[in-house]
């Protein structure tokens, strides 16, 4: 999930060139689940279609102070469309509309709702490049970022006009980077890293079989969708799980077995700030994997197990300053078995699941667990759905973690 999801955005849209990548920023919110309003001064016309925009967006494009409707006419209000936005990107902005945002000089809709706007407002200049440098122009971006805006930097390459330089307005996709990437600053995790494990392990005994668990992977993923949320770059580590996700901030490494979890974990496990342990490791695995097809010929089958290197063990070993959660599945003796392994591996704290009280675990959406930091300190929490239990987790976390 984005940073931007959910938010209501007006893009602006001045008369420059580079209107043509508006289109793809409309699309590029949209994925991001954003409501999108584009406004264009009328000289944007030119250089784009309002039909377009309007179909990507899924929104009438406003243009003018009253609708185009000869017979009906009504007043586009930019002063309710200013309040509905929680951001306002205008892409292109060109030196004209600039001069009109420093000087408040009012003649169009773009610049009367930018006028009265509170939101953040992020400007993407586009201009060719002696223009970009004259002084007049540096010194109306200077005064905006004074005023708190958000001034984009320009890229550098091929220019409308021939010549080559600084003023072209950046690419559609490293705007909304850059729009990503600030909005994450304020965010508690902004800059950190953290590694989740998630989902079961397949320790094969032939060909075609394996032990495993019953687990679905769906905790692990949910608590690193909060940590993207709350501005991390996510490393989730998965095993054999049908489960995805489609975020810039979180990469997915996948794995099928508990050797090759503890090899890619361990070489990132040292650049880390924060590593929970939410994967369900096969405890044991087959001494030798066959080459061949069980056969069912014989009665009865015997097979060798041996237990599997404990991932969580060797992280506590090798901890220095992470903050280690690791999880813990008990079916009784729950609270004391899940001390003894927070003392053992060297945790922070532990995450209790139970079997107890009809808690299903095991592939439902719901999940009841006990967060424990010591004997002394053990939060309860009630039965909620994996996503809500995973921002009780991160809660826990950020109230010690700093």
């Amino acid at each position: 999930m984005s940073f931007l999801s959910g938010k209501n955005v007006i893009l602006g849209i001045s008369g420059g060139i580079a209107a043509y990548k508006s289109p793809l920023i409309v699309r590029l919110l949209k994925k991001r689940n954003c409501n999108v309003r584009v406004i264009m001064t009328p000289s944007a016309k030119d250089f784009v279609s309002p039909l377009t925009l309007s179909t990507l967006s899924e929104n009438d494009v406003l243009s003018t102070f009253t609708s185009d409707d000869e017979n009906n006419k009504t007043w586009n209000n930019h002063v309710s469309v200013a309040k509905w936005a929680d951001l306002f990107i205008i892409a292109p902005a060109t030196s004209n509309t600039i001069s009109s945002m420093v000087s408040a000089k009012c003649d169009n809709l773009l610049i009367a709702t930018y006028l009265s706007c509170t939101m953040d407002v992020y400007i993407a200049p586009s201009m060719d490049l002696d223009m970009y440098e004259n002084a007049a122009n540096q010194n109306n971006i200077d005064s905006l970022v004074k005023l708190g805006k958000k001034v984009l930097p320009v890229g550098t390459g091929y220019l409308a006009s021939g010549l080559e330089g600084k003023g072209r307005m950046l690419e559609a996709e490293e705007i909304i980077q850059y729009i990503e990437n600030d909005l994450s600053k304020n965010l508690p995790l902004h800059g950190k890293k953290v590694l989740i494990t998630a989902g079961p392990t397949y320790e094969s005994i032939d060909p075609i079989r394996f032990i495993g668990n019953r687990s679905s992977g769906k905790m692990g993923f949910e608590l690193a969708k909060r940590a993207a949320e709350l501005g991390s770059q996510v490393f989730l580590f998965s095993g054999p799980t049908s489960l995805d996700i489609n975020n810039s901030s979180i990469e997915i490494i996948r794995v099928n077995n508990s050797d090759e979890m503890l090899e890619k974990v361990m070489m990132r496990y040292d650049k880390m700030d924060i590593v929970i342990s939410a994967a369900a490791i096969s405890d044991f695995k087959s001494k030798k994997i066959l080459s061949n097809k069980i056969k069912k010929k014989e009665k009865s089958l015997n097979l060798e197990f041996v237990p599997t290197k404990d991932i969580l063990e060797h992280m506590g070993k090798r901890k220095k300053n992470q903050f280690l959660l690791g999880f813990a599945l008990e079916t009784e003796n729950e609270i004391e078995n899940s001390l003894l392994k927070l003392k053992n591996k060297n945790l922070n704290a532990i995450v209790l699941n139970s079997f107890n009280n009809d808690n299903l675990v095991f592939g439902s959406e719901d999940n009841k667990v006990t967060y424990i930091r010591s004997k002394n300190d053990i939060t309860h929490f009630n039965m909620k759905s994996k996503r809500l239990v995973a921002v009780d987790i991160f809660n826990q976390i950020l109230s010690e973690y700093a």
